[in-house]
């Protein structure tokens, strides 16, 4: 499928005479794109699924973090995939070689993928791993799909058309969040990345639990309004929150930096992310807690 109009640089040709059609606003171009990248997704998940089921060996990459089968097939998968979507947008993920900061500077548009988002909860065989796919305008993310092949949830969001989740055969239903704590808050906290700057925050909370989770499901467990906050002070990439971060904003949340400013992308060479907050209270100042 290949997506009509300027948003995509595409132009759709006719036969016949051409047919003069009004531009279309980008609600009505994003929402063309939420069915076949939900399918994208599907295909990914598809893929590692069958490698998870079969087993898998182990790589490590240069960066000392983990590498499987599975995250190679998920990639293969979703680059496929949205080629032929939008063949001229450019799309970086986590298990492509990285254009330079030269290159990438001059991309109002592009797809950010991370093919398999919790390669540890992948191979701890837990479940708690994700498909994530973004669509980056501007420095920030439009469109975001975010698939949990194991436990069946597809949650999903695009600019001004909210955010959505389906949980296995059941129909997509619209996903809020908490936007006021109750006395008792709810923190999702990282399964595998527990900093000492985390326990240092949470010490400063008064009444709370936790739950544990991997990958972009902390930030889609706010987004629902199963939890509150998930605070990441540590080291994360820029393909593990902007699918996540477009599913909270639409749901009415927020991930911000510690300054309490929105998370942007491609507006420098490294890819890292800084320290960030996932909330739906808004009128708390979450910065006030990493003093």
């Amino acid at each position: 499928m290949e997506l009509a109009g300027e948003y995509w640089h595409n132009t759709r040709q006719h036969s016949a005479t051409q047919v003069s059609c009004p531009p279309m606003s980008l609600s009505q171009q994003l929402d063309e794109l939420i069915e076949p990248v939900k399918k994208i997704a599907y295909e990914a998940g598809r893929r590692i699924m069958v490698i998870y089921e079969q087993g898998f060996s182990v790589e490590e990459k240069h960066d000392n973090t983990p590498l499987t089968e599975a995250d190679l097939a998920a990639h293969e998968a979703v680059e496929a995939g949205l080629q032929a979507l939008t063949p001229r947008l450019p799309i970086l993920s986590e298990e492509s070689i990285p254009a330079s900061f030269d290159e990438r500077r001059d991309w109002q548009r592009y797809w950010l993928v991370d093919p398999l988002d919790g390669t540890r909860e992948f191979i701890k065989r837990n479940g708690e791993f994700t498909v994530n796919i973004a669509l980056i305008d501007n420095h920030e993310p439009v469109l975001g799909v975010v698939y949990a092949p194991v436990i069946g949830a597809l949650y999903y969001a695009a600019r001004g058309l909210g955010a959505r989740k389906r949980s296995g055969l059941d129909d997509a239903h619209a996903i809020r969040v908490r936007e006021h704590c109750p006395d008792r808050m709810v923190i999702a906290g990282s399964r595998s990345h527990q900093t000492p700057e985390f326990k240092n925050f949470i010490a400063q909370l008064d009444n709370y639990e936790i739950i544990s989770m991997g990958s972009a499901l902390k930030s889609c467990l706010v987004a629902e309004g199963t939890a509150d906050l998930y605070a990441r002070l540590g080291p994360t990439s820029e393909w593990d929150t902007a699918a996540a971060q477009c599913i909270v904003e639409e749901a009415g949340g927020c991930m911000t930096d510690t300054n309490m400013q929105p998370l942007r992308y491609n507006t420098k060479e490294e890819l890292l992310n800084p320290h960030f907050l996932v909330f739906g209270d808004r009128s708390i100042n979450w910065a006030e807690y990493l003093q």
